[in-house]
């Protein structure tokens, strides 16, 4: 970060370039912002100067992921300019690729100033030739995938910083295809936005965009509901949370089409609220955040707990467990992809399996075990909702892609019906989702997963933690000796490049085999690390419970000492 301490020339320097921005914001929200931050660096606030460096240290920069970041004035920051010259180089590739006629579908969520940045962005597509349309109101990140589809889009733009904290928003982008954007179109887009000069330069209409009705919803609904079978049992009782979210109407309505009860929603997290007043972090993972959920579990008993994140493409799924302490325990995506696979398989379904290389190795096994293709991908849809011939795909990061065929992205309307039909199927037999996933580690040995994740301020942290562990990779692990340690950097025969080191351990006494992968966020200030081991069940069920007990042991372990090696 620069400083104002650094002179008064490189001061004088940063205010020229604050003002020459405030010139050109066309919110007063920000202009207002910008204003008393200029006046109190102007003044000798070295806090105020530092803040501004900050915010004009560079450019928010596009990505595979778009643009996220928090919001507030200045380049480095998520704010009107930075999203109007994001669609101006969007408008700009398009035409680039022959599209300059086409369409442009944009939703958004309920977040600080989703509304703003759809409209300008709309404005800004139909200054530059090309045709745009607003979903009807905020909506999940699914609806806005399936419509570009649907309606045979050139592009989508969806305004969400999904499951960020409240203070952040986000830009993300997709094709005709229905999928996000994957090199080399994010550099694409990415020149066509540098090559901006004024933001004056970048033309916005005043009208000429269209804002739909319900029917973009309704077809979705139409497509959501035909995911499960319609003779399949419908006696489920759930409690859903939409936490703060747009998923709820859209949810509550996929249930009713499908012909499930009315799930009983979470009141104090019932209604889109861009503060997310009752949890620190917005997201189903974070400690707390499932707290309410369980608290209305354990009054009205339902047979499943069922969340979305704030823009509900996540889904998160919990069941009871009186060895928990709340009583309920939420599943890791890893069970749940694991689950669903399984579903999948019993229908009878064909194509490819896929997941992400964070995810479980479990799937693979699935899928040979039934006779279908599988695929690893990097992290993120936008590499799995590519894979050639793709039936079903999951990330650990609770992320579901049950239809391909309507969404090609994560989904967490559709693959909440998938689980609910799932378990209305099971309870019909007197059984459980619990009791699936002991059947499935039966069957094909204990997979279980942990992640080590720490979240940071200063992401220089990250990048020394990465540096560490390229030049001193360990040798061993929780016991277990490293037999290979992979710089994805390099890509591999089945993967491009991508910033991110995998170690492959060998078995030993009851461990049959380990998996470490180290890799910063994409989205968020975290390095993250997934580990895997797998143990065998020769005792059958008998054994399964230690066996689970030995499997946390040795993740505890592997956490303890991969966080030593990486010094953090």
């Amino acid at each position: 970060m620069a400083s104002a301490s650094a002179g008064a020339g490189n001061t004088a320097e940063l205010i020229q370039q604050a003002r020459t921005w405030l010139a050109e914001d066309p919110d007063p929200d920000t202009r207002g912002e910008l204003e008393a931050l200029l006046a109190s660096a102007e003044a000798g606030d070295r806090d105020a100067a530092d803040d501004l460096a900050d915010r004009f240290a560079g450019t928010l920069q596009f990505g595979t992921a778009g643009l996220r970041g928090e919001i507030g004035a200045g380049p480095m920051r998520m704010n009107r300019s930075v999203v109007i010259r994001a669609a101006g180089g969007l408008a700009a590739y398009l035409k680039e690729q022959g599209q300059g006629d086409g369409l442009v579908v944009v939703g958004y969520d309920a977040r600080h100033k989703s509304y703003d940045f759809a409209r300008d962005t709309a404005a800004v597509m139909v200054g530059a030739g090309l045709r745009a349309a607003l979903l009807s109101r905020p909506l999940p990140t699914p609806v806005l995938a399936f419509a570009v589809r649907h309606l045979g889009a050139a592009a989508g733009v969806m305004v969400t910083a999904s499951h960020n904290p409240p203070q952040d928003n986000g830009y993300k982008v997709y094709l005709g295809d229905g999928s996000q954007i994957v090199p080399p179109a994010d550099s694409g887009i990415a020149a066509e936005i540098a090559a901006i000069g004024p933001l004056s330069d970048v033309p916005l209409a005043d009208e000429g965009w269209q804002v739909f009705g319900d029917e973009v919803v309704e077809a979705y609904l139409e497509r959501v509901a035909s995911v499960v079978d319609r003779h399949s049992p419908r006696d489920l009782s759930v409690v859903y949370t939409p936490l703060h979210g747009v998923g709820r109407s859209t949810l509550t309505a996929a249930f009713a089409r499908a012909g499930f009860a009315a799930p009983h929603v979470v009141a104090e997290q019932a209604e889109p609220d861009a503060d997310f007043p009752t949890v620190a972090f917005p997201n189903p993972e974070e400690p707390g955040a499932m707290d309410l959920s369980f608290a209305a579990a354990r009054e009205l008993g339902p047979d499943i707990v069922i969340a979305n994140d704030p823009d509900a493409d996540r889904c998160a799924v919990a069941v009871p467990d009186r060895a928990a302490g709340a009583g309920w325990r939420m599943l890791r995506g890893d069970e749940v992809g694991a689950l669903l696979a399984t579903h999948l398989v019993h229908q009878r379904a064909t194509g490819t399996f896929a997941a992400s290389i964070v995810s479980s190795s479990l799937l693979s096994r699935i899928a040979a075990r039934a006779g279908l293709d599988y695929a690893d991908t990097l992290t993120g849809f936008k590499w799995i909702s590519r894979v050639e011939g793709l039936r079903y795909g999951y990330e650990e990061a609770l992320g579901y892609c049950v239809d391909p065929g309507g969404v090609r992205d994560k989904d967490g309307i559709s693959a909440a019906l998938a689980v609910a039909e799932l378990a209305a199927e099971l309870k019909a037999k007197g059984r459980t989702l619990s009791d699936l996933l002991d059947d499935i580690a039966l069957e094909y040995g204990l997979h279980a997963t942990d992640q080590l994740s720490v979240r940071v301020a200063d992401l220089g942290l990250i990048a020394d933690a990465m540096t560490r562990l390229r030049e001193r990779p360990p040798a061993s692990l929780a016991g277990l000796t490293v037999t290979t340690a992979e710089d994805l950097t390099q890509g591999t025969e089945a993967l491009p490049p991508t910033d991110g080191l995998r170690y492959h351990l060998a078995g030993a006494g009851p461990v049959e085999a380990a998996r470490v992968i180290v890799r910063p966020s994409g989205t968020e200030p975290k390095l993250k690390c997934y580990l895997e081991v797998v143990l065998p069940v020769p005792g059958g069920a008998d054994t399964l419970a230690t066996t689970r007990t030995r499997a946390a042991e040795v993740l505890s372990a592997l956490k303890t000492d991969l966080a030593a090696a990486a010094g953090i």
